[in-house]
């Protein structure tokens, strides 16, 4: 078995309102139901073949100089969905995505 590299793993880092909402819920203390969530979530656009534990260990590396370590790693298919633009019918692009969940006290900060 070959090692793969980590960003042959992980495509990028998924930057939406979605994402940003899972990734200060641990801040969040609104209700009694966000308040419970302390672990920190980030979501990144994988490649299709990648499975959990490849992503896990990719993650783990690319943010090795932080000290970042995975507790679980949920994955999303995302399907192409039909759209028409002016007329014509297309596609638009499918894919998998990754929420990782990091360990209490892990963080990724990135300037966005």
């Amino acid at each position: 078995m070959t090692k793969k590299s980590p960003y042959s793993i992980i495509k990028s880092r998924r930057l939406t309102e979605k994402s940003r909402v899972l990734e200060n819920l641990q801040h969040s203390n609104s209700n009694r139901y966000t308040s419970r969530c302390k672990t920190p979530k980030f979501v990144f656009d994988v490649y299709p073949s990648a499975n959990k534990c490849e992503i896990a260990r990719a993650v783990e590396e690319i943010y090795a100089d932080k000290k970042v370590k995975v507790l679980s790693v949920n994955t999303v298919t995302i399907k192409p969905k039909q759209r028409r633009v002016r007329g014509r019918l297309g596609m638009t692009p499918g894919g998998k995505k990754a929420i990782v969940t990091l360990t209490p006290g892990s963080v990724i900060d990135e300037q966005v």
